[in-house]
């Protein structure tokens, strides 16, 4: 249970100019000044703007996920993430998760169901991130890799999942999401 110090909810601010201000291929830097409705006072903020992100839980017949490690320039370390990716224009959630699925793993599976979602990051992001499960994954094909990726698969017990989130080796807090949804949605996992 949750106590509200302060009963009244809180305004939305008055958007006073916008404008792009980069285009960087999987986003735009919008610059946007908003008023403030408690001082009245205009602030100045930055929102990426791109499309909505999938991940996917690709579960194989002997229940093992099929992972991906990848080296990520943010944090300049390998990860050990989910197959995931952006979502091209009037592409739904299950269509991209098939689509990534097969050309980062060269997996397909037998059935697909959507999670859910989560807001990345709310304060400066405009998109969301998809989670979709696919079940009875099997290799069909070698890997279709972009060229900025270098990607090695890896299947993963499900079984030890919980492990590697809580010592540190799965550390991509949208990875963490993604399990999270697929323990809230189906039970049996």
């Amino acid at each position: 249970m949750t106590t509200t110090i302060n009963r009244m909810e809180p305004e939305p601010w008055k958007k006073i100019s916008e404008e792009v201000k980069g285009d960087f291929r999987i986003f735009k830097i919008r610059d946007i000044v908003y008023e403030s409705p408690r001082t009245g006072k205009e602030h100045r903020f930055y929102r990426l703007e791109g499309n909505d992100w999938i991940n996917v839980i690709p579960i194989t017949e002997d229940n093992e996920v099929v992972m991906v490690k990848q080296y990520r320039m943010g944090t300049e370390t390998v990860e050990l993430e989910v197959p995931g990716g952006i979502l091209e224009n009037n592409e739904k959630p299950e269509e991209a998760a098939i689509r990534e699925l097969e050309e980062e793993t060269g997996y397909r599976g037998i059935t697909s169901r959507y999670l859910g979602a989560v807001k990345p990051n709310p304060a400066i992001q405009d998109n969301l991130c998809h989670t979709v499960l696919i079940e009875g994954v099997k290799r069909v094909s070698e890997q279709n890799l972009d060229p900025g990726e270098d990607i090695v698969v890896e299947l993963v017990p499900y079984s030890k999942i919980s492990e590697l989130i809580e010592n540190g080796t799965i550390r991509h807090s949208l990875v963490i999401c993604a399990f999270h949804l697929l323990k809230q949605n189906i039970k049996d996992y």
